[in-house]
């Protein structure tokens, strides 16, 4: 009784409040240590608690390191740095690990510190059109400052950690050694968790590794794509060889922002994208239209638009910033420089270049309209500039409707498909456009993303009207001003992101050729691509970086019937 008289209740406090900050630290880094940068692997409900029950090696050699060292001594005196050194290291790590999450989730690949840090800027216009610029702007601030602390309070915790085992050498040896045999045996058994994570966790250790290695990987893949960039068939080919069954042929490459496999094959969201796919094959069959699909692999998922058009357009493999930039650098042949060295006028109609673009130059356009040239009065509609109809229909004044002008290439981008997918706007008859001034009541009254993002649903039923709209815009133009000479190619950039598809979705996107002329579509009949708007489940899956050289194969002269 004595004892317990002499125990103030400052001390019990005190011993508390040390308890419950020790046991913070340890599942502060244990989570740091073990949750995986694929969040969407843990399974959901409870069963996510027992998905968390790893055995992280990172832990056992940082422990074994810090008590090996001498306690007194020049060894000694730098336990501490070394400590604070492996908690800012581990900070450091969970910051990318979080940035990695989010990556996986709208674009189903790992952050790249090198090379992705560019996007930072689309992610913020991103979050502009979805929350306004105020609000984004705090988000940034809050986002800078919580990485900030969670550096801080990871030193802190691998700190807390390290005196707590110093000031209990035997205890903290004996489980390193207990906890290093277990995870010894279930590595050997390969003991998995639901989900197929396996037990014995060096999750830190690959991301550590991951980060480390990803300038020197970039290093390589810079000297690997120098070398690619050289490899080409039609580098030398003469001008009078370049697309000859094509000549005579006005020519539209249009890309559709996001439209990808699942738009079309989805049953939780593809009904609109069936019935305009539908309804577009109906008006184009009266008007004497053909068509055949089939199915690319995009180098991107989820955004980087520009990845896919260059890979496209160029035959190249393009799934980083690295190798684009690489890629406007050069000389590369180009689908739009092969239509201008046959003959054609080449124009880039590209709504969403609001800024400076000086890639276009690349391509090889004759012109470029942009966001500022189009003509549009009218209001913007979250991310896109102006409604795709819009597009088409200032597409048809300025450059296609023209009665004195020759053969024409025209690379168009459609964005009202883009993320945040709302508002779409509706289809209005084509003699209504005008300047698109009409469009403001339209998107006055129109619901905003910030709703619609509240309800998973809805959103994939939005993106599906999207798409669906983009579709009606494109293809209603071919209905309504399409000539017998028309060839269109259309396709989609990637698939959208990971909220509406899943995390195990393809990277397919969907491309069909429309022609009025048999012959155009004869000579790729050898494709095995399917009749109509709509590939087949079955047809057949290229590389988008294959498109360009089947394409100028088909239409050259190798292509020639025999």
């Amino acid at each position: 009784m004595a004892y317990e008289r002499n125990v103030s209740p400052t001390k019990s406090y005190r011993r508390v409040i040390r308890h419950l900050t020790t046991g913070f630290a340890a599942v502060l880094v244990f989570l740091a240590l073990i949750v995986p940068d694929q969040i969407f692997r843990l399974p959901p409900g409870n069963s996510v608690f027992t998905a968390l029950l790893r055995v992280p090696v990172e832990a056992l050699i940082a422990g074994a390191l810090l008590l090996l060292l001498p306690q007194r001594g020049r060894l000694g005196r730098a336990r501490r740095p070394l400590a604070a050194g492996l908690g800012v290291l581990l900070g450091l790590l969970t910051v990318v690990k979080m940035i990695d999450i989010g990556f996986f989730a709208v674009l189903a690949r790992r952050f790249d510190p090198v090379l992705d840090w560019i996007l930072a800027d689309d992610a913020f216009n991103f979050m502009v059109d979805s929350i306004g610029e105020p609000a984004t702007i705090g988000l940034a601030v809050v986002l800078v400052l919580a990485s900030a602390g969670l550096v801080a309070v990871m030193t802190w915790a691998v700190l807390r950690l390290s005196g707590i085992a110093l000031n209990h050498r035997v205890a903290a040896w004996r489980g390193i050694g207990t906890v290093a045999a277990a995870w010894i045996a279930l590595t050997l058994m390969g003991t998995q968790l639901i989900g197929g994570i396996p037990v014995a966790s060096h999750t830190a250790a690959d991301l550590a590794a991951h980060t480390a290695l990803a300038l020197p990987n970039d290093l390589a893949d810079r000297k690997r794509f120098a070398a690619e960039v050289q490899v080409d068939a039609y580098r030398d080919r003469p001008d009078d060889q370049m697309l000859t069954a094509l000549r005579d042929k006005d020519v539209i490459i249009s890309f559709i922002e996001s439209y990808g496999r699942d738009a079309i094959e989805n049953p939780a969201f593809n009904s609109a994208v069936l019935t305009s796919l539908a309804a577009n094959q109906e008006k184009l069959t009266a008007k004497g239209y053909a068509s055949r699909s089939g199915w690319l692999t995009s180098s991107t998922a989820g955004g980087g638009s520009w990845l896919a058009h260059s890979t496209f357009l160029s035959g190249l493999w393009i799934d980083n910033e690295q190798r684009y930039r690489s890629l406007v650098s050069s000389d590369r042949l180009t689908l739009t420089r092969a239509f201008k060295s046959s003959g054609h006028r080449t124009v880039g109609v590209q709504p969403g270049i609001i800024f400076a673009w000086p890639e276009g130059a690349f391509y090889g356009y004759d012109h470029i309209y942009d966001s500022h040239t189009l003509g549009y009065n009218g209001p913007g509609f979250s991310w896109s500039p102006m409604p795709d109809q819009y597009v088409m229909s200032a597409f048809q004044k300025l450059e296609y409707g023209s009665t004195d002008r020759g053969r024409l290439l025209a690379e168009i981008t459609l964005t009202s498909s883009h993320t945040p997918w709302a508002p779409v706007p509706s289809m209005i008859d084509w003699d209504a456009v005008g300047d698109g001034s009409v469009y403001g009541p339209m998107a006055a009254t129109a619901e905003g993303p910030t709703s619609v993002w509240k309800d998973e649903t809805r959103m994939r039923t939005e993106y599906a009207r999207s798409v669906a709209y983009s579709m009606d815009s494109l293809l209603g133009h071919m209905a309504e001003y399409g000539r017998d000479d028309l060839v269109t190619v259309f396709l989609g950039d990637h698939q959208p992101a990971s909220a509406v598809v899943g995390h195990q979705a393809t990277h397919d996107v969907p491309v069909t050729i429309v022609a009025k002329d048999p012959a155009v579509l004869d000579r790729i009949a050898g494709w095995g691509w399917t009749d109509g708007l709509k590939p087949d489940p079955a047809a057949p899956v290229w590389r988008m970086d294959t498109f360009r050289d089947r394409f100028l194969a088909a239409y050259g002269p190798e292509g020639d019937p025999h």
